[in-house]
């Protein structure tokens, strides 16, 4: 069932604490492939990246609350996007909700995904909204969003 609510904002300060309790999941860390970090460390990641004006970032809310947060950067001459969710938010649509709404904002294309193998659920989301598997090896998949 899909939320009817789902909002994005620019990410706040005050989301942090909210963003660091998601990355400290460890059931969504293995599904992300991706360690979670300490206070310090993840509050000096999020200082750099929102200093970074390339940088788009945007909280969803869902109903008023933080859910999570979807961004996109530049690295290796790509475009890509990340979003994470609390896991009481996995399973509703929200991913894709929110990715439909991001999609919307920011046209740069090709955009790239990339996800661990083993995530599913995420491949569903991309795949949802467009995006291809372009490439992959042994743990990780990448889809792309707009390429020729």
């Amino acid at each position: 069932m899909q939320s009817k609510n789902v909002v994005l904002r620019d990410v706040l300060e005050a989301d942090l604490p909210t963003f660091y309790e998601h990355q400290l999941d460890t059931e969504a860390a293995q599904m992300a492939e991706f360690p979670s970090r300490d206070w310090a460390s993840f509050m000096a990641h999020w200082k750099k990246v929102m200093s970074d004006p390339s940088n788009i970032l945007k909280t969803i809310l869902v109903d008023g609350q933080v859910a999570g947060n979807i961004v996109s950067w530049a690295q290796a001459g790509e475009r890509e996007i990340g979003y994470w969710l609390g896991r009481e938010c996995w399973g509703k649509g929200i991913a894709t909700a929110a990715l439909t709404e991001f999609l919307a904002l920011v046209k740069t294309r090709p955009l790239y995904g990339y996800i661990a193998k083993h995530n599913a659920a995420s491949r569903r989301v991309l795949e949802k909204c467009g995006f291809a598997v372009c490439r992959e090896d042994r743990e990780e998949i990448v889809l792309v969003l707009g390429a020729n």
